[in-house]
């Protein structure tokens, strides 16, 4: 069952991050920073129409960890979010990159696609880091009825900008 499953890069993220400690931990902390996509000449057709929707799903390969053992991830964490506390979650019930598959999911605002490049607000990744795929954001399929509860994230409060660094 645990098989290698390749994956195409179908682009790359450029933004002004370079450090995992310094950069914001949910794109939705940080709407107001923008940066770009630059989607590989073999996949711009595939951006026909994304410019009609104000949201995108980036899915994102964290390709540099904040911790880069060797071997699979702890399956219980510490995530950034309960560093002052201290308290270990299973991985499945964060969003920190060290993962058994780092994959990434951001909720960015579509700025304007230009050819094979996607301006987009809501960075919360590295510059360089390797795109797997968008999907565009569905109010009717993405938008879950009611108030739905968030298990432990409902216990804390997260500002805006928040980084690793300063969630110590």
């Amino acid at each position: 069952m645990s098989q290698p499953f390749p994956l195409p890069v179908i682009g790359v993220v450029r933004s002004s991050y370079t450090q995992t400690e310094q950069t914001p931990i949910q794109s939705s902390l940080n709407r107001g920073e923008q940066a770009v996509i630059e989607v590989a000449a073999d996949y711009a057709d595939g951006l026909d129409g994304l410019g009609g929707f104000d949201y995108a799903w980036l899915l994102s390969w964290l390709h540099r960890p904040r911790d880069n053992a060797a071997g699979a991830p702890a399956l219980r964490q510490v995530p950034f979010l309960l560093r002052a506390q201290q308290r270990l979650m299973g991985i499945f019930a964060t969003r920190g990159p060290r993962r058994v598959n780092p994959i990434g999911l951001s909720l960015i605002q579509i700025i304007e696609v230009r050819g094979p490049v996607i301006s987009f607000a809501g960075v919360d990744l590295l510059d360089g880091t390797p795109v797997l795929d968008i999907k565009p954001y569905v109010t009717r399929f993405d938008r879950p009825p009611g108030d739905p509860r968030c298990g432990w994230f409902d216990e804390i409060t997260i500002s805006d900008g928040s980084t690793p660094s300063g969630l110590t």
